[in-house]
């Protein structure tokens, strides 16, 4: 599966943040691979759910789709209309996000890294 390093899923999800002006509390999480690598894992923590979004490569064969894992809860959500809006709003900016990193991660690739050795400086582009 191709590697994307924390360093360079930080600068794209900046870059978001920066041209859509929303997502300030979306950050980047170390998260290991199966074979000891970080794979990146994008924590979007909604404000009008108790869930938290995540955000995160799935792998399927040589290519890198991103995927969207909304937390479950045991709380029954009880929101107004204007509640209910500003939820869909965040669960949109989710969804632009993931596409965003799909797109970027289009031939985007760096140097593989051993298991448990700190990973190269990546190039953005």
């Amino acid at each position: 599966m191709p590697f994307h390093s924390k360093q360079t899923l930080e600068h794209w999800v900046a870059e978001f943040v920066d041209a859509r002006g929303a997502g300030e509390e979306v950050r980047v999480a170390v998260q290991d691979g199966h074979d000891g690598q970080d794979t990146g894992l994008i924590v979007m923590p909604l404000e009008n759910a108790p869930n938290t979004v995540w955000i995160e490569p799935r792998e399927t064969g040589d290519d890198l789709t991103w995927h969207i894992l909304i937390e479950p809860s045991n709380e029954t959500l009880d929101l107004s209309s204007f509640e209910l809006n500003a939820l869909t709003h965040e669960l949109q900016i989710a969804a632009e996000l993931c596409a965003y990193m799909q797109e970027r991660s289009l031939g985007h690739y760096e140097p593989e890294s051993e298991p448990g050795s700190k990973p190269e400086a990546a190039t953005t582009e």
